[in-house]
């Protein structure tokens, strides 16, 4: 009798990867182990006992639980309604000690299984109702690997009778915490902090929108991460204007409180502009940006002066030519190279002219918003405070001395006028010419 021919090794699709040929006979799936799952369980129990690698463990058993799970093959397709024969009971029933299996034989080493897979195998763990010990190894497997998540996985329903938002917020937040409470033996690299952080101002960008998600469910997965996670507050500073744009009921101590949570020094030049455009941020909230792009220009302006004025008096070139000299060196600049930098000082001095020339224009804005909350009434006297140019810094100065009453600015009656010039009875300079 002729020895049958052995069968063909198994290829995983998670990872294109194929058994060794000299293990093909221990890896052999037949048609009943993929059927029922006792049997795919003592399968792979009989795999991990050979020393196979974790990965190659957790690529079979994420290719094979869509049989099982199809929730879990990550495609979206509604999934197939049960046998008219299986109440919805059963089949959730059924559905939770597949979920409850497939947890408790995968490999305990990380990066063993794809992080898509277990956010899968999360969600439907939450829809059926899984044991709450399965519940927190998956979060906890996740946490480890959550700079490997995308933000379509990562969009897990709340299925929470007692949850106001669509989306589990709480449970995102808890796997941020995780991942940023990870000590340094852990995963918790810079790359990796990085990825977060744009994953989490993503999600929060989708949140957002959510009717239901309060400020404080908002907050607490911002400062889930810490501040240096992020390299740049753009996605940030996105996903808080969406907010802001979808509740405008947020009182406005709630804004400052919301804004102050931005790094305006982390804003591109075009989230900047957009940021000072922005009538739903607070007004001090708005000059803040746009004194820090003020300074960001002005820095610039010295340092590009400071290396023409270094370069042209380097010690190769004493005397100041802006003219190359035979071995002169790289360190003096040509006259054309002159040109192309004046030119751009030219350029930078006026955007520093025109965000001054928007101050002045948001100042008079205000001055006459604060003339119709105090009721409209001119009264004997009108404080005219022009704006001063090229001073931002003059212009905090005065909020901050003048107080934040809930309006910005202190409202100016007879009564007030009167009270000071008893007190006083002279006139400060800077207010001297300020009566009409």
């Amino acid at each position: 009798m002729e020895k049958p021919p052995p069968p063909e090794p198994i290829t995983i699709y998670a990872n294109q990867e194929t058994f060794p040929g000299d293990m093909e006979y221990y890896f052999w799936f037949d048609e009943a182990s993929i059927q029922d799952m006792n049997h795919f369980v003592k399968t792979i129990t009989g795999i991990k006992s050979k020393g196979i690698r974790p990965d190659l463990i957790g690529s079979i058993i994420a290719h094979y639980a869509s049989k099982w799970l199809p929730d879990l093959s990550g495609n979206v397709t509604d999934p197939p309604p049960p046998p008219p024969t299986e109440s919805v009971t059963a089949s959730v029933m059924k559905k939770r000690f597949f979920v409850e299996t497939l947890t408790g034989i995968l490999p305990p080493e990380k990066d063993s299984v794809p992080c898509n897979f277990l956010l899968r195998l999360l969600r439907t763990a939450k829809m059926v109702g899984a044991n709450q010990n399965y519940l927190t190894e998956l979060e906890n497997r996740v946490s480890l690997q959550l700079d490997q998540a995308s933000l379509k996985e990562l969009m897990i329903p709340s299925f929470s009778h007692t949850c106001g938002t669509l989306l589990d917020v709480e449970l995102v937040t808890r796997l941020v915490k995780n991942f940023a409470g990870l000590d340094s033996e852990g995963v918790k690299t810079g790359a990796a902090l990085v990825k977060v952080a744009k994953l989490v101002d993503s999600y929060l960008a989708e949140a957002a929108v959510d009717g239901g998600l309060t400020l404080t469910e908002f907050i607490s997965i911002i400062k889930a991460l810490p501040s240096h996670a992020r390299t740049t507050e753009d996605g940030l500073y996105r996903a808080i204007d969406t907010y802001l744009k979808a509740h405008p009921q947020v009182m406005k101590h709630e804004r400052k409180e919301l804004c102050r949570l931005i790094d305006s020094r982390k804003l591109s030049p075009e989230a900047a502009l957009h940021a000072a455009q922005n009538d739903r941020l607070p007004v001090r909230s708005i000059i803040g940006v746009l004194f820090t792009e003020q300074t960001k220009l002005s820095r610039h302006v010295d340092w590009t002066g400071s290396s023409i004025s270094s370069a042209a008096r380097s010690p190769t070139n004493p005397s100041g030519s802006h003219y190359f000299e035979p071995g002169s060196g790289p360190q003096c600049l040509s006259k054309r190279e002159m040109n192309v930098q004046q030119v751009e000082i030219k350029r930078l001095s006026d955007d520093v002219l025109r965000l001054q020339s928007q101050c002045g224009a948001m100042h008079i804005q205000l001055e006459r918003l604060m003339e119709k909350k105090s009721g409209g009434s001119k009264g004997f006297f009108r404080w005219k405070r022009p704006f001063i140019r090229g001073s931002v810094e003059k212009m905090m100065n005065v909020e901050e001395e003048v107080g934040d009453n809930g309006d910005g600015f202190e409202p100016r009656t007879p009564g007030n006028m009167k009270t000071r010039l008893v007190k006083g009875r002279t006139t400060p300079s800077r207010w001297s010419k300020s009566m009409s």
